[in-house]
């Protein structure tokens, strides 16, 4: 049985209210947008009270080419990673030659060798480290890592491994897409990266560590490919967002959770803590309505979304931590975390506090 030792999330130095971000891009747009009180009524209506961006907001305007952004991407998610890392290591109690496997996750930036090569390099890591680059599962990657993390330790029960996901999605912006779904992704998504550390249970911890990772599923939906991802050209990431994801996610989401809890001897009942990701007011809406839950009780996933945005595969593991930190559930109860993503799918993991 695995356990959660440690997570710590890093943000950029540079943050902006929502009324800021929706008045530079405003500016740029302003001899395209026909309806400037559009973007205005979409950046107001998504939960978002401001966002923390990788570079300064004046310098996206200067920015014209893919390969610009991608460079930022790598330089930034470089400077994020280490010390998203670091904290984690020492908040469990642990060194970096500990590390037996490295993890990381991303769907806003593209590079070979990979962001945990650079980090190997940066940092010092263990030459012998396992590295497993992710590319393309978006918002469920946070989840979807911490099952593939649990994977590993299972395997090697006195090792340690460490998720790290990155995500820089103002580095995505299409600064001449005007469709609803790129207005919409301009007002509600951040940058942020986070970084958890799944110990096997031979590892002796010096610190008191986080959960029991005690199941993990995954559910994929066929056809449902459209509903979200990106359409990559030559200006870089174009965002596919359906308006249909919250019904697919009624639709599914709760049989899921039934099949889950059902194969790990539990009811819902059972379950006293959720960890969910903030994919926007309608995507959190409906996670909370298949679950069962009230607001109150996935208050914290709001609040997420209300402080740094929507951070794709990072955001669930923010909301992890102000668990951990904010409000740690008793000990012997039951959690669950939960993310939806590209493809479509989900990923659930059943915790043990």
């Amino acid at each position: 049985m695995s356990r959660i030792a440690a997570v710590a999330s890093a943000l950029p130095p540079r943050y902006h209210t929502q009324q800021e971000v929706f008045e530079e891009l405003s500016r740029h747009w302003s001899a395209e947008l026909e309806n400037p009180a559009l973007l205005q009524r979409f950046h107001q209506r998504v939960g978002v009270d401001g966002r923390y961006f990788a570079l300064p907001l004046h310098e996206y305007a200067e920015m014209t080419r893919f390969g610009q952004f991608n460079a930022a991407w790598l330089r930034v998610a470089e400077e994020l990673g280490e010390q998203a890392i670091n904290t984690a290591l020492e908040r469990a109690g642990l060194q970096k030659e500990q590390i037996g496997a490295l993890l990381t996750v991303t769907v806003t930036g593209v590079v070979s060798p990979s962001l945990d090569a650079h980090l190997c390099n940066r940092m010092g890591l263990p030459g012998d480290v396992r590295r497993t680059p992710i590319f393309g599962l978006g918002c469920v990657a946070g989840a979807a890592g911490i099952a593939q993390a649990d994977d590993y330790v299972k395997a090697y029960p006195d090792r340690v491994a460490v998720l790290l996901s990155v995500e820089l999605c103002s580095l995505t912006w299409q600064r001449h897409d005007l469709s609803v779904a790129n207005l919409i992704a301009s007002g509600l998504f951040g940058d942020g990266a986070a970084a958890v550390i799944v110990a096997g249970d031979e590892v002796v911890l010096n610190k008191p560590a986080g959960p029991a990772v005690l199941a993990t599923a995954s559910s994929f939906y066929p056809d449902t490919e459209e509903a979200m991802g990106w359409d990559i050209g030559e200006e870089g990431f174009r965002i596919v967002l359906s308006p249909e994801v919250p019904a697919i996610v009624r639709k599914h989401l709760p049989q899921d959770l039934e099949r889950f809890l059902a194969a790990n001897g539990l009811e819902r009942g059972q379950i006293t803590s959720w960890v969910l990701h903030t994919g926007g007011p309608k995507v959190l809406e409906a996670m909370a309505e298949a679950a069962g839950v009230t607001r109150e009780e996935c208050h914290l996933s709001w609040e997420s979304l209300r402080k740094v945005g929507n951070l794709s595969s990072a955001s669930v593991l923010f909301v992890l931590e102000d668990t951990l930190r904010e409000r740690r559930p008793p000990a012997g109860s039951y959690g669950i975390l939960a993310a939806m993503g590209p493809g479509f799918c989900s990923q659930l993991v059943l915790l043990g506090w």
